[in-house]
């Protein structure tokens, strides 16, 4: 039986497609830098989701500490029993705030509020069709399989394909569109007002996966859908903590109907043990903190612009977009992965390669993540580095 596991993993080998994690150590209070545990050098890191260096927000580690000394280490329990705790129940509020929705829900990953609420919206809502963009994160495409759901995939951004789609059913019909406001590999923003005003036209639920925009758009950081002003048009709203925020965990927002039917039911947020207190109070640290402050998104801007015009000055090609997201185009698995490896061995620059499935066969990548905590003279070394390894 083993030969299975075996062949397995020596033909992920043969494509290129095998993971091999890097062993790092972050350092606290020296954001992007970090220990490579291979070598014991110090590294910069280009591909960190922590998008804001929020994960070393000191205020933010005096909270964890101070709820670690009060509550413990652990939850102690799934929601329904004992874990339901006093930081997360106020997070809970404070999201609900974020979004000026009626309520939230947090589970332990935004892959879970995913899979979880999407397969759920089946129990609750009879003979309901999905609508879905086709690049939509993978937690997403789970959440449709396991729902089991009829399906419809509409071209990536395609509003024209997305009403041909819709109109092929009556307007009784239970629908709901789910697209992302920002795709993390590209970095195009959804259409979401177009998607709003097909969904009014042909009354169907709006779902918004909001993972690579919160914290770094909105005035209060609450998203693209709080940039463009459709947060109320939006009926389930759903982030992740575990990015801009600095933390772990995911959520859902929206109506309190909505909400309290999705606590009832689903099954990834029933059966599972609740964050700890201590991430619950730090991440309510960073929400708080960047509600009221966009220093850190202007600095991070400033940054992502200056590498992109660096970049095209080299003559590095980089997927077009107005977002935070910088993607080297490289379109070949082993290259992808050789590039990788060189920054990392030669010039302490990690920067992850993205293979298939994360992207397609051919569209092989690299890619970067800015922060405000870049300097500019990390830039010039990466762009410099780059130029030679490509």
């Amino acid at each position: 039986m083993l030969n299975y596991f075996k062949q397995a993993t020596e033909q992920l080998k043969r494509e290129n497609r095998y993971r091999e994690f890097v062993n790092i150590s972050r350092i606290c209070g020296e954001f992007p830098r970090a220990i490579n545990n291979k070598n014991g050098k110090k590294i910069t890191v280009w591909c960190s989701n922590d998008y804001l260096g929020m994960g070393q927000n000191p205020a933010a580690i005096d909270e964890a500490v101070k709820a670690l000394k009060c509550y413990g280490v652990g939850s102690g329990g799934t929601r329904n029993i004992s874990g339901t705790n006093f930081p997360l129940t106020e997070l809970e509020q404070e999201v609900a705030d974020l979004h000026r929705k009626e309520a939230a829900l947090v589970f332990v990953s935004g892959y879970v509020a995913n899979d979880a609420t999407i397969q759920t919206l089946a129990k609750i809502i009879p003979n309901l069709i999905i609508f879905s963009d086709e690049k939509n994160h993978a937690s997403i495409i789970s959440g449709i399989r396991n729902s089991k759901l009829e399906k419809h995939i509409f071209r990536h951004n395609d509003i024209a394909d997305l009403e041909k789609l819709l109109a092929q059913h009556s307007k009784s019909q239970p629908k709901i569109i789910i697209t992302e406001s920002v795709f993390s590999m590209d970095g195009d923003f959804g259409k979401i007002s177009e998607i709003v005003d097909l969904a009014k036209k042909y009354s169907a639920l709006t779902y918004v996966d909001e993972v690579h925009g919160v914290g770094l758009y909105g005035k209060s950081g609450a998203g693209l859908c709080e940039e463009l002003g459709l947060a109320n048009e939006v009926d389930i709203i759903q982030g992740t903590f575990a990015k801009a925020f600095g933390t772990i965990g995911g959520y859902i927002a929206g109506k309190s109907e909505i909400i309290d039917a999705i606590r009832s039911i689903a099954s990834g947020f029933i059966f599972t043990t609740s964050l700890p207190p201590v991430v619950a109070a730090a991440t309510i640290s960073n929400i708080r903190h960047l509600k009221k402050s966009e220093i850190e998104r202007e600095e991070m801007k400033k940054n992502v612009a200056r590498l992109k015009s660096q970049l095209k000055k080299s003559g590095i090609k980089i997927a077009e977009n107005n977002s935070h997201i910088v993607s080297v185009k490289i379109g070949d698995a082993a290259k992808a992965k050789a590039i990788s490896q060189r920054l990392l061995d030669e010039f302490n620059i990690y920067v992850q390669h993205i293979n298939f499935p994360t992207v397609a066969r051919g569209d092989e990548r690299l890619r970067i993540t800015v922060t405000p905590l870049h300097s500019e003279g990390m830039i010039v070394e990466l762009v410099k580095s780059l130029t030679i390894c490509l």
